[in-house]
């Protein structure tokens, strides 16, 4: 099995999506507040100047990770974020649980300040928002089951994809696969919110949450789930296996903020300074 880090995947640049893929519908996020961590609070609470708005993956070990019990949130993420809005000059961080689908909103309708989850930086998401500094390099990879016996990603003709709704990776693939040759591009049928799309040698399933992608390959629904090697971390075990010689795209995560805020310089300076005195790197090699 090829061994995944969290420093991040080497591979192939791809242009931006040109194919868009539509995201299903998402959950209702939830919201903490803390110090390191921190306790329950109201997401569409106003929040005073000493406190800094965060949006934050609560599914993701080692970047965000909810602890269910503790209503504590843990990763390098969550520190990032703590380490930004202590240098800022924020008396506290309030943290709100973000999903692919919902992110975006919750951003341009101001009920967060910032994104730090896993939100990788792209084109298309500079027309609507700020990013910093990228601080962490990953790629879009394909993992399989073992038992599978798939190999190459010519393996995978006639199979189907699994992707997480609301996320780049479907839109990144239509084009990584027209460009290799695998497929001419262009849908056959789709259903109604586009979540599962047949195309001339591939279908692709979108679900609503990693767990469940994740449980599609597990049964075999999906022959291949396609997703952030940061977030396939979380989802590796023994009996699978990232696919060798296939990389989508390659991702790098910034911190984004409402497009022309006050804010944005603050935090694209304030990141930069982390990455700079090597604070980033030390966070990094703490979760790695």
């Amino acid at each position: 099995m090829q061994d995944i880090t969290r420093r991040g995947f080497v591979g192939l640049a791809l242009s931006s999506a040109a194919l868009t893929v539509g995201a299903l519908a998402g959950c209702t996020p939830s919201t903490s507040q803390a110090g390191s961590a921190g306790s329950a609070t109201s997401a569409t609470a106003v929040a005073s100047t000493d406190t800094l708005r965060v949006g934050v993956r609560g599914d993701v070990v080692g970047f965000g990770y909810l602890n269910e019990r503790t209503g504590k949130y843990y990763g390098l993420e969550v520190d990032i974020a703590e380490e930004l809005a202590k240098r800022l000059g924020y008396r506290d961080v309030a943290y709100t649980t973000v999903l692919p689908e919902n992110r975006k909103e919750l951003l341009l309708e101001g009920k967060i300040d910032a994104l730090v989850a896993c939100y990788s930086i792209a084109d298309t998401r500079r027309e609507n928002f700020d990013f910093s500094p990228a601080y962490y390099d990953d790629a879009v990879i394909a993992v399989v089951q073992n038992s599978s016996q798939i190999t190459t990603i010519d393996d995978l003709k006639g199979a189907t994809f699994g992707t997480m709704g609301g996320a780049n990776a479907a839109p990144l693939l239509s084009i990584k696969l027209y460009e290799i040759g695998f497929s001419n591009g262009e849908s056959v049928e789709t259903n109604e919110d586009n979540s599962n799309a047949l195309f001339d040698t591939w279908r692709l399933i979108q679900y609503p949450s990693y767990q469940e992608l994740s449980d599609a390959l597990e049964i075999g629904e999906v022959d291949a789930m396609v997703l952030d090697g940061a977030i396939a971390k979380t989802y590796m075990n023994d009996e699978r296996s990232v696919l060798d010689g296939f990389t989508v795209d390659e991702v790098s995560y910034g911190v984004a903020t409402q497009k022309g805020s006050a804010l944005s310089p603050r935090v694209a300076e304030t990141i930069q300074g982390m990455l700079d005195d090597g604070t980033i790197d030390a966070l990094i090699d703490k979760w790695d």
